[in-house]
């Protein structure tokens, strides 16, 4: 058995150029997506964006800040972003142990939101999978692969999580909007929960889901308006957390573990706050039709990744040391990659070592079935 002393639970892995035109059936050709160049750089083209989807900002690891440019040519970019021993090696020159690996969430987004044909659709998202599924069996204990799940329907979320569950190199699902596609939780997504309940496997997010339809690409590609850098990544998390409390998801589904990747952490024990404070202000007859507080669910249904949070380590014991975990958000700008052990050194100073294992390996090793993470 492995012994996992630090893993991310939120790294990200790039789509190679011939992932779509290699793998979908001749009848999808000339709609699969594809990278294309322009004059500024190499971006994907993708049914559903109306926008050229650049990838600099998602490769630069390692890479000096005034060298950063969101515009890049694919053959400029290191493997470690796309080729899994590459990877490996990455992972060794930092000091990781392992990796769950998201895809990009720009080009991901259009798949999951804005790809309106069901059979075209489905037949991306197997394609990504199955291309995941070679990439991760490279290393199976390092390569941790969440598969994507179609945004369909429920049955089919749950028939193609069953078949991605099977894939060698694949540990979680990924939903990009609920089961059932609509921009709430709906009964029929109980099929869902159920079947992950069963299966023993948590449930992913990035961040969050999507409500619906609309534009992962905004014309925006040097991303200088508002937010578009990241700094509010964490905002629609909490209520996609209140909506799976408040739906009863958890009471259902008690071994239900939901994963909200690249949110950062800090944010809980004040939303656990006034849940529970707006929870019991209000009458029973029209409170959520719910068994516990609100913020219980936190402390065992839901979990959180941080990249920079510091004030996660200092309020750790309010989030509750089991609910969250350390990443590298590799290769996105954020990452402090090779010298991610700088800035946990930095940041765990007096910090309790069981404490400290826990975070950056343990929650992890636990929640994906990696072993004992000791």
């Amino acid at each position: 058995m492995r012994e996992y002393r630090l893993i991310s639970a939120d790294g990200h892995i790039s789509e190679p150029p011939n992932l779509w035109t290699d793998r979908l059936a001749k009848k999808f050709q000339d709609r699969a997506p594809r990278m294309e160049r322009f004059e500024q750089g190499d971006a994907w083209v993708m049914e559903g964006s109306p926008n050229p989807i650049n990838f600099g900002y998602n490769t630069c690891a390692g890479t000096p800040s005034e060298d950063i440019r969101p515009w890049v040519r694919w053959e400029d970019i290191h493997p470690r972003n796309y080729e899994p021993k590459a990877r490996i090696a990455a992972q060794d020159e930092d000091g990781v142990d392992a990796e769950v690996l998201y895809p990009q969430p720009r080009p991901s987004a259009t798949i999951f939101g804005n790809n309106t044909d069901p059979e075209f659709h489905l037949a991306c998202i197997r394609a990504y999978n199955d291309w995941l599924s070679e990439t991760c069996n490279v290393d199976p204990d390092r390569l941790i692969g969440a598969a994507m799940i179609p945004t369909l329907d429920a049955e089919t979320a749950v028939e193609e999580m069953e078949r991605a569950m099977k894939l060698p190199g694949i540990r979680t699902p990924y939903l990009g909007r609920w089961p059932s596609a609509g921009p709430y939780i709906d009964p029929e997504d109980d099929k869902f929960w159920a079947a992950a309940e069963e299966m023993g496997v948590p449930v992913s997010i990035h961040v969050s889901v999507s409500s619906g339809v609309g534009s992962p690409a905004p014309p925006d590609p040097d991303r200088r308006l508002p937010g578009a850098r990241g700094e509010l990544r964490h905002i629609a998390t909490p209520g996609n957390c209140l909506e799976l409390i408040n739906s009863g998801v958890f009471d259902r589904f008690p071994k239900l573990h939901v994963v909200f990747a690249e949110c950062d952490s800090s944010w809980i024990p004040y939303v656990k706050e006034q849940f529970d404070d707006r929870f019991l202000r209000h009458s029973s007859k029209i409170r959520p039709d719910i068994k516990r507080l609100p913020s219980a669910y936190f402390d065992e249904n839901i979990f959180t990744t941080y990249v920079i949070d510091k004030y996660a380590i200092i309020n750790r014991y309010h989030i509750k040391i089991s609910q969250f975990m350390w990443s590298n958000d590799f290769a996105h700008i954020v990452t402090d990659w090779p010298n991610s052990w700088k800035t946990i050194n930095d940041n765990y100073e007096g910090v309790p070592e069981d404490e400290k294992h826990d975070i950056l390996a343990g929650n992890a090793a636990r929640v994906y079935g990696l072993g004992n993470g000791k």
